[in-house]
């Protein structure tokens, strides 16, 4: 009984440690207007699958992150700044949406809820510099361990954390759509430039700490 109450204690470290960085609160405005133009049960899918791609990919990262960036030469600083990037490009994007005859071109790329949801709900939105670097810390730790059992309870730890994550996620992105209605057409147009102009803010932040420390 002990022992089952410890491991609960450090799946809740892990949660603890993934949700408040990831904060799907802060996501689900910036998936609100990004799934402005489809309907309510696909844009339940569409959070379905962002947040099941979240889990995969910081699934992989804990079991073979750190073998990946080593084998690609692939520093964390690198991958601050390049997530801060696609996180601005984006940004750049809602508060300053293309021209109408470029949203046409666009348009067949807007329905396909799966490429929305890999790319950039879960990566970088949801899987993004900070939790990866999280996952990549917790990993680092578990490898530390000598008794290949303790190592294989605290990889299971993690992934349950990981999985659970994902789940608070979902969660959240799932009951965006009464949100949808509160808000509005112009409510949604209104939110998506604020959201974007933060979404800039953030990148520029991801860059400017990378590029921090690379200098260290």
């Amino acid at each position: 009984m002990d022992i089952a109450f410890d491991l609960a204690g450090y799946v809740l470290i892990v949660v603890l440690g993934i949700v408040p960085i990831v904060n799907p609160f802060s996501t689900a405005p910036v998936f609100i207007s990004m799934t402005s133009h489809i309907g309510g049960a696909e844009r339940k899918h569409t959070a379905t699958l962002a947040c099941m791609y979240m889990a995969a990919l910081l699934l992989v990262f804990l079991l073979l992150g750190t073998t990946i960036m080593q084998f690609f030469g692939i520093s964390l600083q690198s991958l601050k700044i390049a997530g801060g990037l696609v996180i601005a490009y984006m940004g750049f994007r809602m508060l300053f949406p293309p021209e109408p005859h470029q949203m046409e071109v666009e348009s067949s790329a807007k329905r396909d809820p799966q490429s929305l949801a890999f790319t950039p709900l879960a990566l970088p939105m949801l899987c993004g510099p900070g939790s990866i670097s999280v996952v990549l810390a917790m990993a680092a730790k578990v490898s530390d361990q000598e008794v290949l059992v303790n190592k294989f309870v605290g990889y299971a730890v993690v992934a349950t954390g990981i999985v659970l994550s994902a789940l608070i996620c979902w969660l959240v992105l799932w009951s965006s759509g009464s949100v949808v209605r509160f808000l509005g057409k112009n409510g949604i147009e209104a939110t998506t430039k604020l959201m974007g102009f933060l979404l800039i803010c953030i990148g520029t932040e991801f860059v400017l700490s990378g590029w921090s420390m690379g200098l260290q």
